[in-house]
């Protein structure tokens, strides 16, 4: 009879694209697993085409008749990836065995708060794989997995002819205004380099993807707000470069093994939220000797020190340099 394990992550894109290893894994090195992946209704579509899960549950509005359908599956196990109180709800009321992320709250506070970094350097990745370590899962060193469904790859053929023959993904998108970049700076980076850029983003990128558009007629295709995220992501991985705000594009980047320039505002890549095992020609941007930085684990809506020079003082020149030697 079949193990059944039932992984919980419901956050942002960028974290359900990094659970893909611990899924990946537990599929493969465990003989005879069913894996069940729990998560957000928004994010099935990040899942859909995953030939690891067997299963997708969706968590809505009613979290005791999620728990009730639970119930019926009969787990062996569970893998709570996220630790907050819904997930602890949920395992109270399976009553199974459990193995739970240790999320580091405290340590991330000390970071954030007063610049204290007793944080271990270990990828997030990593401290999901040690999560399941005692299964007897060992980390494949793979990477990062996302599966695009055929009927959502964004035909290039839709492409204006000049960026058919090779172009930069550029992506806008940030949870928070913290850390996008702002227009400026990517106008500063287009105008120094002679390639094309497909713009990249949803509806809160839209103001910031017009802006740039106007300034480089010709230079950019402005997409924002008109693709599926899969749709964004098969451009993504057709593309020769991405440049990318930390976000959730970014490690789908890593996951396709492109070369990636990350772009570092008000986070930090000590939170060990990074590319994992990117290209090695990838290459993290950041403003070094802010004492301000970091000033959120997840970014801001405003700069609370109201200069933005997490942001502002990136040199386009180091990353017009980087696009020209890797286009």
């Amino acid at each position: 009879m079949a193990t059944k394990i039932l992984i919980i992550r419901f956050s942002s894109i960028g974290d359900i694209v990094l659970t893909s290893p611990v899924v990946r894994c537990l599929k493969k090195q465990l003989p005879q697993t069913e894996i069940h992946f729990l998560t957000k209704e928004k994010h099935e579509n990040l899942l859909q085409a995953n030939p690891y899960i067997d299963r997708i549950h969706l968590l809505k509005s009613n979290l005791t008749e999620l728990v009730q359908q639970l119930q019926q599956e009969d787990y062996d196990y569970i893998v709570d990836l996220h630790h907050n109180l819904r997930s602890q709800f949920i395992k109270r009321n399976l009553r199974k065995k459990t193995f739970t992320l240790q999320k580091l709250n405290i340590k991330k506070w000390l970071l954030v708060t007063f610049k204290i970094n007793i944080l271990p350097k270990l990828h997030i990745v990593d401290r999901m794989m040690a999560t399941v370590a005692t299964l007897g899962i060992k980390n494949d060193l793979q990477g990062l997995d996302h599966f695009i469904p055929e009927k959502e790859n964004y035909p290039l053929d839709n492409l204006p002819d000049k960026f058919r023959k090779g172009y930069v993904a550029l992506v806008l998108a940030g949870t928070y205004y913290t850390k996008r970049l702002p227009a400026e700076k990517h106008l500063e980076l287009i105008h120094q380099t002679d390639v094309r850029y497909i713009l990249l983003g949803g509806k809160n990128e839209l103001k910031l993807a017009q802006q740039i558009e106007v300034h480089a007629p010709g230079r950019v295709f402005n997409l924002c707000h008109k693709l599926s995220l899969n749709q964004s992501a098969s451009l993504v991985r057709d593309a020769r470069l991405v440049v990318a705000n930390d976000t959730g594009l970014m490690h789908i980047a890593a996951a396709f093994q492109k070369k990636v320039l990350s772009i570092w505002g008000s986070t930090t890549p000590n939170l060990g939220m990074t590319p994992y095992l990117p290209n090695p020609h990838s290459q993290m941007q950041k403003v070094d000797g802010l004492s301000c930085q970091p000033c959120s684990k997840i970014g801001r809506q405003y700069c609370p020190k109201k200069h933005f020079r997490c942001m502002l003082a990136h040199d386009t020149a180091e990353m017009a340099h980087w696009i020209k030697l890797n286009f």
